[in-house]
């Protein structure tokens, strides 16, 4: 039997994998039956998500996946640069190198084959969660443990927005960007490493910004409305 950590645990995998979509109903009679709980842990659960900001109650209508808005999503891009970027400058596993880096270096490698396995596949919520995972499986190597569980809730707030706006990022250019990061602690420059996450969040939320603004009907007016370079006729 399943337990409210791990119901509320396996929520947020879906949505890292994209599975679940921002404004989808979570019926608690339908999870007790999935998971084999009463409904009660299925609330318990569901209160602990509310509580870090993943789902929403809405009066008389039940559990809904958060929609969140551009500026909650910006707030959670700046967020992770700074706990990432911090994170990399302050490893001492960096600064000591050794058979203990060797190990990461392998792990992450290896995470990242697995996600291009994954792109070059047909599996798009392994591919998703993989993309997103190898911030959480980062902070694992490098010992911040405690960092683990906030990165988790981080990357799935963000993923949120990247489902309800559509972003465009390519997958291959985020595993790309992963193993150039690699690339970083081999030479265990970790500022470099920090500086080149910066860049690769930053890329992902200026793909999320274009396609929010294309979504807002006032901005696509505003667009089509924008006098040419070189006026007809002129």
């Amino acid at each position: 039997m399943a337990s409210q950590t791990e119901i509320a645990q396996q929520v947020v995998e879906s949505i890292l994998a994209q599975k679940l979509k921002p404004g989808e109903r979570l019926g608690e009679q339908e999870l007790a039956d999935m998971f084999g709980v009463s409904r009660t842990l299925v609330r318990e659960a569901l209160m602990q998500l509310q509580a870090r900001g993943f789902v929403e109650v809405r009066s008389r209508k039940g559990w809904y996946v958060v929609e969140p808005s551009i500026d909650e999503a910006r707030d959670a891009f700046a967020a992770r640069r700074a706990v990432e970027a911090g994170m990399l400058r302050e490893s001492q596993l960096l600064r000591d190198g050794g058979k203990p880096l060797q190990a990461v270096i392998k792990r992450l490698r290896q995470h990242v084959k697995d996600e291009q396995a994954a792109i070059d596949g047909t599996d798009v919520a392994t591919r998703t969660f993989l993309l997103a995972d190898f911030h959480v499986c980062l902070a694992d190597c490098l010992g911040h443990r405690v960092l683990c569980g906030l990165l988790r809730d981080l990357t799935a707030r963000t993923t949120l927005v990247a489902s309800l706006y559509q972003s465009t990022h390519d997958a291959h250019q985020s595993c790309a960007d992963h193993a150039q990061i690699v690339g970083a602690l081999v030479t265990q420059n970790a500022e470099r490493a920090a500086q080149m996450m910066v860049a690769h969040i930053g890329d992902v939320e200026s793909a999320l910004g274009k396609s929010a603004a294309a979504s807002d009907p006032i901005e696509r007016l505003r667009a089509s409305l924008t006098p040419l370079a070189t006026p007809i006729g002129r």
